[in-house]
Formats: C-alpha cells, structure tokens, sequence
C-alpha cells in the first residue's frame, strides 16, 4: 500500500511544495511494516520503476496485490516490475476525485449512489450499478463515469476475494493512521530546511507506528492467509514449502 502527502520544503531558497510517498507491506505472519520513504519531485513512469526497482534489489521479490490510491505511472511500473501481481485502485480516493466538482446540494445522493457500485456482491453487478448511476447522473456529471470505466479494471480488483481480503484492500486505509500521525507532527512545522530534515521527520513518525504495529497482526489474517495461498499459488508454494 502507498500513500503520499505534500510537504513544504526550502529548496534554492524557495518554499515548494514536495511530494513525499511511504509503503506499507504486510508481511507473510500478517504484520504491517514500513518498506520505504521517498522524497522526490516530477513523478513518472521512469520514476516508479526506478523506486519498484530499489524495493526488489532490496529483497521484495514477490508482491500479491498492490493497494494504490492512483500515482500517475505507478500501475505501469508495477506491471513492468512485478507482472504476476494485481493492483487495486482505493476506493475511497476514487469516491474523494468523483465528488470533487459535484454541487453541495447533489452530494450525498451522489455518494449514495456510488456506494452502490463498490458493495456490489459482484463485479457484474457493481458494472450494473455503474450502468444505473450512468443514467441517473451521466448528463450532470458525466466525467464520473468516465473516470470508474477507465479504471474499472484496478477498481474491481477487490470483488473476487472474500470479505476480509476486501476490507484489507479495497482502500488504503490501514496506512491512513500512519498519515494522520505524519500529519499532527507537520502541522506546526510550517516549512522544512532541507530535504534531509524532512526525511528525518518522517522516519521518525514512521519508527513511532511501527512500535505500536508490532503487538498485533493484522485483523483476520487466520482467514485471509489461506486465501491468498489459493488464490496466489504459483508465487506462494516457494514461501511455504
């Protein structure tokens, strides 16, 4: 799972806003662990398969599922680096990027109707659902539309899996909490030095989570580890023979 936020840094003497992307891996015993910080500016495809490059000389040799909140070029990279894994779009994003430029008065009809498509039970269901919502909203605000239908196929990953893996992937939400934390410490800095002194906060607050990570695996993984083990069984059976 990845998840990014802006930060103020001084750079050449002036104050810009940089991009700054953390991780998050869930191990094979089911614990959550911080796999990388970057800081970095004019993100592309080029990017991404340098950064998912690092990860594998690193030692990450097989990633089952990624969790994406929709980095431009990142589902390239991961496609060119890691082809046997599947990507999931964050739902909760893509609800945030649709409801951007819909009117106050339109909103939560809006959102009402969108939840339709995500708790469908399954994914010929939830194109159903896209269809209906399509002709209830697609004259007024037709680049919703637009926008599930060009990433059906990373949206509706979630929909073949059992309940807990979908809880597990279908938002980013597990790294949320580590970015709430992040952000808290952020706030009252106003800007940073230096790109260092900005790395240096990060990891911090990141060896802080990671603390609290360590009493507990992730809810359920008695059920979801067996799953996966089905479901991934060409890249499993050389971790659990």
């Amino acid at each position: 799972m990845s998840v990014w936020l802006l930060l103020k840094i001084r750079i050449d003497r002036v104050v810009k806003n940089i991009s700054a992307y953390i991780m998050l891996g869930i191990t094979l015993d089911g614990q959550k662990e911080i796999i990388g910080i970057w800081i970095g500016e004019n993100e592309t495809s080029k990017y991404w398969l340098t950064l998912l490059n690092e990860l594998k000389n690193r030692g990450v040799e097989d990633v089952l599922i990624f969790a994406i909140d929709g980095l431009n070029g990142f589902n390239q990279a991961i496609q060119a680096v890691y082809p046997k894994a599947e990507i999931q779009r964050c739902i909760v994003h893509q609800i945030r990027s649709s409801l951007r430029y819909v009117s106050w008065k339109d909103r939560k009809a809006v959102a009402k109707d969108l939840k339709t498509i995500y708790t469908a039970a399954t994914e010929e269901d939830g194109q159903l659902a896209l269809t209906e919502f399509n002709d209830v909203w697609g004259k007024k605000y037709p680049h919703i539309t637009l926008s599930w239908q060009s990433h059906w196929n990373e949206l509706s990953t979630f929909f073949k899996y059992p309940e807990a893996i979908k809880k597990l992937i279908y938002t980013t939400n597990p790294i949320e909490s580590l970015n709430s934390n992040i952000k808290r410490k952020t706030k009252s800095k106003g800007s940073f030095p230096t790109v260092d002194s900005a790395f240096k906060l990060l990891y911090l607050a990141t060896q802080e989570v990671q603390e609290k990570w360590k009493s507990a695996k992730i809810r359920n993984w008695s059920e979801i580890y067996p799953q996966l083990s089905i479901f991934f069984s060409e890249i499993m059976e050389k971790y659990t023979k």
